[in-house]
């Protein structure tokens, strides 16, 4: 985990942890592989939801590791359960979910709602 993993807000350094906002980027990069591998060239996903639940501190050297698992492909949203440890020791559970839309249509819905 790096510094800027840190949990920082208007330049204050809060904790010399990883914060909520580090593990929701790891979390949703980690399940959008999986989309990356299922999707077609016309098609881009979009995030549901997302959940996290902090277990136990990551401080700044300890490596992270994030283990995705799909849970279930639904119609078009693939759902993954997360887990994040280091070592033996786990940091963080939680979910994402994402939808798999046509890159027209998910164009569509932004122009929409302008």
């Amino acid at each position: 985990m790096l510094e800027i993993d840190c949990a920082i807000f208007n330049g204050e350094l809060l904790h010399r942890v990883c914060s909520t906002f580090a593990l929701a980027r790891d979390f949703e990069w980690s399940s959008r592989l999986f989309f990356l591998e299922m999707k077609e060239d016309d098609e881009e996903g979009v995030g549901t939801m997302l959940s996290i639940d902090h277990k136990s501190p990551a401080f700044v050297g300890e490596e992270v590791v994030f283990t995705a698992t799909v849970d279930k492909v639904e119609k078009n949203e693939l759902i993954c359960t997360i887990e994040a440890r280091v070592s033996d020791r786990i940091i963080a559970t939680g979910k994402t979910g994402q939808k798999m839309l046509k890159k027209e249509k998910l164009n569509a819905l932004f122009r929409q709602n302008l």
